[in-house]
């Protein structure tokens, strides 16, 4: 898993990314549905159901430029408002384990991933028209992640 190979670069939060990197799509769960926006969902069911820990439920609820999308649903304001953004840099790397990972857990290229998102969704889907707009935010979390698994000298299969 994503979340365990990048633990070296991760010190102390090694495994609150491992969880946040397994919990971060719990808000697509049916039963979890709220606001139709799964990071929200996610969060707040994390929070109001198992007490998570706040910077759990933080990294949840911004994974993958959640922001982007969340402005275009008319979410922002919530979304900042119940989970203000924390640690940028486990949002990158939580961000990073998601986009190189295939939906089967199959580590991929961050391009076929979003690739893949486009077609899964097809043309005129919000979802398409985020991945569209997150791309340069996404392809920045990758290469940030990047960067410091070179310098570390942490190379991943």
């Amino acid at each position: 898993m994503r979340g365990e190979m990048i633990a070296p670069i991760l010190g102390k939060d090694a495994e609150l990314l491992a969880m946040s990197a397994w919990l971060h799509d719990i808000g697509y769960a049916p039963d979890l549905v709220d606001t139709g926006f799964h990071p929200i969902d996610g969060a707040r069911y994390l929070r109001d159901t198992h007490g998570a820990d706040e910077l759990l439920c933080a990294l949840v609820a911004h994974h993958t430029c959640a922001a982007i999308e969340a402005k275009d649903r008319g979410l922002l304001s919530i979304l900042e408002d119940e989970f203000p953004p924390q640690r940028p840099d486990l949002v990158e790397a939580l961000t990073f384990c998601d986009v190189t990972t295939s939906p089967d857990g199959v580590p991929v290229d961050v391009e076929d991933r979003i690739a893949e998102i486009r077609n899964r969704y097809g043309e005129g889907h919000l979802v398409s028209a985020f991945i569209q707009k997150a791309t340069p935010c996404i392809l920045s979390s990758v290469q940030a992640v990047e960067k410091r698994l070179s310098s570390a000298d942490v190379r991943l299969l």
